[in-house]
């Protein structure tokens, strides 16, 4: 369905993006990083804050700090001001996991690819480069090879 002046509709103009390539990549994209996210969170639960707990608690989260008065629960409300910074380590392991494992089994292996076509491109640039060159060549010693031919006397019928 066409507009008035000839612009693809709504509708038409939606379907388009959803086609798109990369916009199918990215949804399948953030699937896999969904899915991908538990498995990192659970090595961090499960491997990483054991480990730690083997200095301290068992929890990452568990580890604050009490900015003012007491920190206790009084009538099933926290009394002071806590800071969970465990809370905020955990998450930064979790991060660098996850960028860790994306730059390593995605990203370094993707650049590599392509560099590896860039060069395989280039090299066949260069393969057809040298042979124009080298027919440019082979023609200019013909043209050179006739004007000298002109110049010695022979004349052409």
């Amino acid at each position: 369905m066409v507009s008035e002046n000839n612009e693809p509709s709504l509708w038409e103009g939606f379907k388009a993006f959803l086609m798109r390539g990369n916009v199918v990549d990215l949804a399948v994209a953030v699937v896999i990083g969904a899915a991908f996210t538990s498995i990192v969170n659970s090595v961090v639960e499960g491997v990483i804050n054991p480990i730690v707990g083997a200095f301290g608690t068992q929890d990452l989260n568990k580890y604050s700090y009490c900015l003012q008065g007491p920190c206790k629960v009084v009538d099933g409300e926290p009394v002071g001001i806590e800071i969970m910074w465990g809370t905020v380590v955990s998450a930064a392991i979790s991060f660098i996991i996850t960028a860790a494992v994306v730059y390593f089994l995605m990203v370094l292996p993707m650049a590599k690819y392509l560099a590896r076509q860039a060069a395989r491109k280039a090299e066949k640039e260069g393969t057809q480069e040298v042979l124009e060159v080298s027919e440019l060549e082979v023609l200019k010693e013909i043209r050179d090879a006739l004007v000298a031919q002109r110049g010695s006397g022979h004349t052409e019928p």
